[in-house]
């Protein structure tokens, strides 16, 4: 007659019978839900902490790339010297002939669009209230085509008057107290050039578009200008300050780093967008492996209650084993039942810890807003963290990274335990029954 097949039926009832005996028959349930409950909250904190730490990750990088270039191509500065008082002078590079540049850079291939832009710092003031600011003139079209920008739900006005005044963000709005329709004044150092040196330039514009970008320091640093005003604004007639390039994969933008500079030619210079936050993101990227490290941890602590609570199980069955043993049961049989015990703690509480998880992540917006309403605002500072909101953002990979991390270490801290069991001698447990 041929011996059962590991993990048979009856070695499955034998394991599930143990783990619901109670107290009185030699049982340990205490120790049974406080390792399934330990497992359920680490593997739901991991699995939270990872996608909110996934959404954050995700909502940064898009309201970069949502409000600006994915790379921007811009000349060197020039410096010359004053032959009447050696003084050296440094001027600021600019594209004169931006429009052939711009359909040379825009035709490349993989390049989405490109546009021509003029920057400059101001002071912008309306009444007593001032701000410092950092203007783009644009085209229309350029501004039209900023999803983070022209979002209905976050913006006012009309896009379609943007040739008539300026855009600014919600941030500057608030600061500044202003509204639709509401003058803005815009104060540039570099104005214009007189016998007796440069004076400020001071202009006024109409506020026709109001947005928020989604993140703090765009929405309360940057203004959007028709790209003719910003020219004559800026003294840059028939120039621009650079081309900001939008390619289709902005994962791999260095790949276009060396096309762009073949384009534009000698003194020619790229920054991308992860030249600009590489770093910060690659802080995240950091941060994400010691958090999952330390969460792993966590898990690793609850699972260990398993391996108390089979020791106190193999202690108060030494009869059962015994009797268990005569009847026919090896040792292989009894190592299994064991391990099944610990297997079964594992897999619910890790299910679980997937539901419970799952939930606190898909709900995270309404426990932050609750949060900050108890806390008065506190728990969320836009102004420290950069963004208004703290998403999550569910992946399968680090669902099943969680879950496979949690099955893993449950399966094997009943190892020992189990062992022992299994290596118990059935006369030693009968002796005195």
């Amino acid at each position: 007659m041929s011996s059962p097949a590991p993990f048979s039926r009856y070695e499955f009832m034998i394991a599930w019978r143990y783990l619901r005996a109670r107290r009185a028959e030699g049982g340990v349930s205490v120790m049974t839900w406080i390792s399934l409950i330990g497992i359920a909250l680490g593997v739901m904190a991991l699995i939270a902490t990872l996608a909110v730490r996934s959404g954050f990750r995700a909502e940064f990088v898009d309201t970069i790339l949502g409000a600006n270039a994915h790379t921007t191509l811009y000349m060197a500065s020039t410096s010359f010297t004053n032959e009447l008082t050696d003084e050296v002078y440094t001027q600021a590079g600019v594209i004169e002939d931006y429009d052939a540049m711009t359909a040379q850079v825009a035709a490349l291939p993989g390049v989405t669009r490109a546009d021509a832009v003029v920057k400059g710092q101001v002071m912008a003031t309306a009444g007593d209230s001032s701000n410092v600011a950092e203007v783009f003139g644009v085209s229309d079209a350029a501004l039209a085509a900023m999803p983070r920008i022209t979002d209905p739900a976050t913006s006012a006005g009309d896009l379609a008057n943007f040739d008539r005044g300026v855009a600014i963000g919600s941030g500057i709005a608030r600061e500044l107290n202003l509204g639709i329709g509401d003058k803005i004044k815009l104060i540039a150092p570099d104005g214009a050039k007189t016998a007796f040196g440069t004076t400020p330039r001071v202009n006024a514009y109409d506020v026709t578009y109001i947005f928020s970008a989604g993140r703090y320091d765009i929405d309360r640093t940057r203004i959007y200008m028709p790209l003719t005003e910003a020219q004559s604004y800026f003294n840059r007639e028939g120039a621009v300050d650079e081309i900001q390039v939008f390619v289709d994969d902005p994962e791999r933008v260095g790949d276009w780093t060396v096309p762009l500079l073949q384009t534009a030619g000698e003194g020619a210079l790229v920054w991308t967008w992860k030249d600009a936050s590489g770093s910060f993101l690659s802080a995240l990227d950091m941060e994400d492996d010691v958090m999952f490290v330390i969460l792993s941890v966590l898990v690793l602590i609850a699972s260990m209650n398993i391996t108390s609570g089979l020791i106190m199980l193999v202690k108060n069955k030494g009869r059962d084993i015994g009797i268990l043993r005569t009847m026919g049961l090896t040792e292989g049989a009894v190592l299994r039942v064991f391990i099944l015990c610990g297997a079964f703690t594992g897999v619910i509480g890790t299910m679980i810890g997937v539901l419970l998880g799952v939930l606190l992540a898909l709900n995270v917006d309404s426990i932050m807003a609750a949060l900050n309403a108890l806390t008065g605002g506190g728990a969320w500072q836009p102004e420290v963290r950069g963004i208004y909101r703290l998403p999550a953002d569910l992946r399968g990979w680090d669902i099943f990274r969680a879950v496979a991390l949690s099955l893993t270490l449950s399966f094997i801290v009943t190892i020992f335990p189990a062992r022992r069991a299994a290596r118990m001698n059935p006369v030693e447990a009968l002796r005195y029954e």
